[in-house]
This record gives structure tokens, C-alpha cells and sequence, in this order.
């Protein structure tokens, strides 16, 4: 169990009743609005192909229960002799690959001295010692009981059942146009392909992909994305704001005090509390989502602005364990947020509980943090980065401090650059690789402008320099040029020594001449690198022995 505990004062009976009063109102207050219907959903289709993989003993006595219903192929992970004589297809494999989903799965075997072989499958039962797919996440017509007898049975009886057409939703929503993942062939950002659980993001370039068939809807993709790219959408942020708005409006109401949302999944979770029944403290309000990783910093700020003296996320041992590590992260960052601002805390508990003793401990010291002196009105925005500003901008005006800037721990979404101007040519290489519009460039003049309120610290910007020149300084800023465009370094034009146009900085030109000095096409020229391209191109096109006379400029 992993909780930041908070001292747990004596509690005043009364006050206690009416918590718990309270507490019943803003659930029904919560759950009164619409069920959220998913407006996208991915298909599957399954014939009921199955293949079954196992040992001879482990495997099948099962593929014989599916053939009485399915079309049933076997692969024998043990060495035979002679193949057991059956109504389907029996193989001896010495290697075997699957993967895809219900519906799409492909399988490669190899037996001894025999060529590679391959079948295409709806579902898969696998009985092998060690899962063929070792996602946390199985995908949908994916079966590894492992050697519990009634967790097997439980898998085939699922199995007979799955033939026909399905359908789940559509789970995240994707714009590339923002993604910081990469630019240019330089990467920034992976924090979505190294927490998917069920390996449904991968690598596509400057961009990622996300396979909606191995995607199993956690959303956590969401909460780690500096950028909102990729977003949650089922439900929305926007509802799970509006739901908390709604509980803590009748929660202060009922003349509740310091609430906490206990956020939980709908499952595991929800029993775990169900088991605790009346000894749940009355402050405490549980909130189911359809996973507890799908909502980050953005969702809990908002949380504490709406007047929540705290969010805590339950999570059991289904959860991957880069959800836990990713929450944990989310939450350090969040805290020192508000420990900046002067809100006492803390305010956020990470709780991992086995059983209802861990859990009822936990909530004992769930958190009691400070809250603005009057609650936010805004309403959560389905751009992560609009509801940061809003949450942030409600925080900071209610603070008991109010710095300029917070100091925050790597990996914040929130920060500056710095530039050092003595390496730094203003190539601009940085502006065309900032997915965030926080680098610009100085509209044909020589300086790099920046806007700290659009910076995700992705560090696209410091992998693509190529004078090493920039660092990332994780931070959030208050100040009010934080939305303004700021200098950053400028420089005198450098001016074509034939023409007089303007076409880049001295120190560009400086660098040029010191890399270029030995190339063959400006070994002798050196004063082509001083031209801009047309004159370079005009010079190096004109006759060598034809006489010109043509004025040089000399700085």
C-alpha cells in the first residue's frame, strides 16, 4: 500500500453524521447525469477459429471441450512420437508466435526440421508455460488461465460464447497536429508508448500510432501526455468534471466539510469499498471511473479549485505497475504545485490496498488539504492544457502566496528554456520543432521569441539544436509575461557582401566559415559563404577566366 498519510484528528460525532448525510446527497448528485454513450466504437468479428496451445496433457482434454462448438487447431509444445489421432488439426511445434486480437490473430510455428508455418485465428487459448503475450493487457479472444482448473473453465465457457459480431468504444482520441512525440526525426516524448499496458502505441515517425482493437480503454495514455494530444473519451474529462461539481455542490450544501473524492474503478474497487460499508469516513466520496489511471494533474486541480480538500486514487493489484509508478509522478508534481502556492497539505493519496483493514487504515488519514476561499465555476475542458490554465489561473488567484514561479520536479509539463546565447546561431531548428507553438521565430528578423505558458517541456527543441545550446528548466510560472512572447536571443543581421542582402547572423556565418573552410566547393571561394544563396549560386555559375569586376562589401 502506498499512501502519504495526513494527521487524523479527533472527529466530532455530529459533524461525522452529517458528512456522511452529505456524502449521500453528492453521489445521487453525481449520478443523476445522463450515462455517457460512446458516439465511436471498434468492431470485431469472430467465426469462432480457435487455437488451443499447450502441452499434449494440458492441452487436449480443453481443445476437445471447444471442437463440440468450434472449429478447433492444436499446437503440442511437447515432443511426440506420433500425433494423437483427432477430428481437428493437431501440430508439434518447437516455437510459437502469436499475436493480434479477437477476431485478427496470426500465429507462427515452427516444428523440428520442418518449414515455418502460419494460421490466422479469432480467439486463442493459451496453456503454454509462459504467456505468448506478454502484454499486462491481454487482448480482446485472448485466454491464458495459467494452471488454475477453474480459471480454465471459466476461459473455454467464455470462449463458446464468443462467436458473432462485437463491439466496444472507441476509447481515446488523437491529434497529431499537437503530438510532441517527435519532429524532424528527433524524439521528444514516448511517456504514452512506455505506459500503454496493452502495447496499443507504437512508433510511426514524428507521430505515434494507436491500434483501437489492442486498446483497452485505461487511459492513461491520457494522463501522462504533456500536450493533451491524445485524450480520454470515455467518458470525456468534461464529464467527470461536471459530476464532481455537481457531488461537491450538494455535499457543501448538506453541510458537509472538507470532502475527498475517492476515485476507484467500477470493479475490484468498487468492492473493496462496498466491503468497508459504514466504516468509509463520511467525507469520503467515492467516485467510480472506468479506470483509475484516466485522469491526471489536470482533473485534480480542478478538483481542489472546485473546493475537494483532496483526491485519493485507489487502485488494486490489477493495475500495470507503470500505472502506479506514472500516478505516483503525477501526484509529486501536482503537490508541489500547491505547496508552492502555500496551500497546506497535503492533498492527493496514492492508495494501493489489498484488502478492506488496508483500505479503512488509509482512509482514516486521507487528505485535509487547504482550498481556495471560493470554489471555481469554470468547467473542465476536454483540451488537457485549457483546463490546466483554468484550474492554475483560480489556484494561484486564491493562494495564500503567490510567487512568480514554482520550481518543479523533471518531467513537469510545465517550464522554461534556456538558451545559451553564445552557442546558440538562431538557426531556428527549435521553432520548427516545438509542437507547441512556445518557440518562434522573429518574422524574418534574427531572434528566438518564447512563450513559457505553451512550453510542455517535451525537449524536442534541446534533441534537435544543433549547438547543444538549450536546456529544459521545469517550472510553472505566474508571472504575467508567462503568455507573452519573449526574447530569448537576437542578433545583428548578417548582410550579403554582393548583393547587401540580409540572410543571417554573424555568428551563423562565423560557424559556417569553420566548418566549411575545407570543403571542396569554398576551398579558395571562402567568400561565397559570405554571400546569400542566389549570389553564391550566380558566383560559382560564372566563367573562371571571364574578366568581372564586381564590389566586394568588407565588414
Amino acid at each position: 500500500m502506498n499512501i502519504r498519510f495526513t494527521d487524523s484528528p479527533s472527529i466530532d460525532p455530529g459533524q461525522e453524521a452529517r458528512n456522511a448525510q452529505a456524502r449521500s446527497a453528492a453521489i445521487l448528485a453525481a449520478d443523476a447525469l445522463p450515462v455517457f454513450e460512446p458516439s465511436v466504437t471498434v468492431d470485431y468479428r469472430s467465426s469462432g477459429r480457435t487455437l488451443v496451445v499447450g502441452s499434449l496433457e494440458q492441452a487436449l482434454p480443453w481443445a476437445d471441450r471447444l471442437a463440440s462448438a468450434l472449429p478447433v487447431t492444436v499446437l503440442l509444445l511437447d515432443s511426440q512420437d506420433s500425433l494423437p489421432v483427432r477430428p481437428y488439426p493437431v501440430h508439434v511445434a518447437r516455437t510459437v508466435a502469436v499475436a493480434g486480437w479477437l477476431g485478427a490473430f496470426e500465429a507462427r510455428w515452427q516444428a523440428p526440421g520442418k518449414p515455418v508455418e502460419q494460421g490466422r485465428y479469432d480467439l486463442v487459448l493459451d496453456l503454454s508455460p509462459a504467456r505468448l503475450i506478454a502484454s499486462h493487457q491481454r487482448p480482446h479472444g485472448y485466454y491464458a488461465p495459467g494452471y488454475d482448473e477453474a480459471a480454465r473453465l471459466t476461459a473455454v465457457e467464455t470462449m463458446l460464447e464468443m462467436v458473432g459480431d462485437f463491439e466496444k468504444p472507441k476509447y481515446f482520441s488523437y491529434k497529431e497536429r499537437t503530438c510532441a512525440h517527435g519532429r524532424n526525426g528527433q524524439k521528444g516524448c514516448s511517456a504514452c508508448i512506455e505506459i500503454c499496458s496493452a502495447q496499443a502505441i507504437h512508433d510511426d515517425g514524428d507521430r505515434i500510432k494507436v491500434n483501437p482493437y489492442l486498446c483497452a480503454g485505461c487511459g492513461a495514455c491520457s494522463t501522462v501526455c504533456p500536450t493533451g494530444a491524445i485524450s480520454y473519451a470515455f467518458p470525456p474529462a468534461a464529464l467527470t468534471g461536471k459530476r464532481m461539481q455537481a457531488a461537491l455542490r450538494s455535499y457543501h450544501e448538506a453541510g458537509g466539510e472538507q470532502p475527498v473524492f475517492l476515485l476507484h474503478d467500477p470493479e475490484q474497487g468498487a468492492a473493496l469499498i462496498a466491503q468497508l460499508g459504514e466504516s468509509v469516513p463520511g467525507r469520503v466520496i467515492p467516485l467510480a471511473l472506468q479506470h483509475t489511471a484516466s485522469t491526471g494533474i489536470d482533473v485534480w486541480f480542478a478538483a481542489v479549485a472546485y473546493g475537494a480538500a483532496g483526491v485519493a486514487v485507489l487502485t488494486t493489484d490489477q493495475e500495470a505497475p507503470q500505472y502506479i509508478a506514472a500516478l505516483d509522478q503525477q501526484m509529486a508534481i501536482a503537490q508541489a504545485v500547491l505547496d508552492g502556492l502555500g496551500y497546506e497539505g497535503p492533498h492527493f493519496q496514492l492508495l494501493r490496498a489489498g484488502a478492506p483493514e488496508e483500505l479503512a487504515v488509509a482512509l482514516r488519514h486521507a487528505p485535509r488539504g487547504l482550498v481556495p476561499s471560493a470554489p471555481a465555476l469554470f468547467h473542465l475542458a476536454n483540451d488537457k492544457r485549457n483546463t490546466l490554465d483554468y484550474a492554475l489561473e483560480h489556484l494561484h488567484r486564491h493562494a495564500p502566496q503567490k510567487p512568480e514561479q514554482v520550481a518543479l520536479p523533471a518531467g513537469a509539463p510545465f517550464g522554461a528554456i534556456e538558451v545559451n546565447k553564445s552557442a546558440c546561431s538562431l538557426c531556428m531548428s527549435c521553432v520548427g520543432a516545438c509542437p507547441a507553438g512556445a518557440l518562434q521565430d522573429g518574422q524574418g528578423a534574427p531572434l528566438l521569441r518564447f512563450i513559457e505558458k505553451n512550453c510542455v517541456q517535451c525537449g524536442l527543441c534541446a534533441a534537435t539544436c544543433p549547438e547543444n545550446a538549450i536546456t529544459l528548466a521545469p517550472r510553472l510560472s505566474f508571472m504575467e509575461s508567462r503568455g507573452q512572447a519573449v526574447v530569448l536571443n537576437q542578433s545583428e543581421p548578417f548582410h550579403c557582401i554582393r548583393c547587401d542582402k540580409p540572410f543571417g547572423t554573424l555568428q551563423m556565418v562565423e560557424n559556417m566559415l569553420g566548418r566549411l573552410a575545407s570543403h571542396p566547393a569554398f576551398s579558395g571561394h571562402l567568400d561565397r559563404l559570405r554571400m546569400c544563396g542566389d549570389c553564391r549560386v550566380i558566383d560559382m555559375m560564372e566563367p573562371a577566366g571571364e574578366m568581372r569586376v564586381t564590389a566586394l562589401r568588407r565588414d
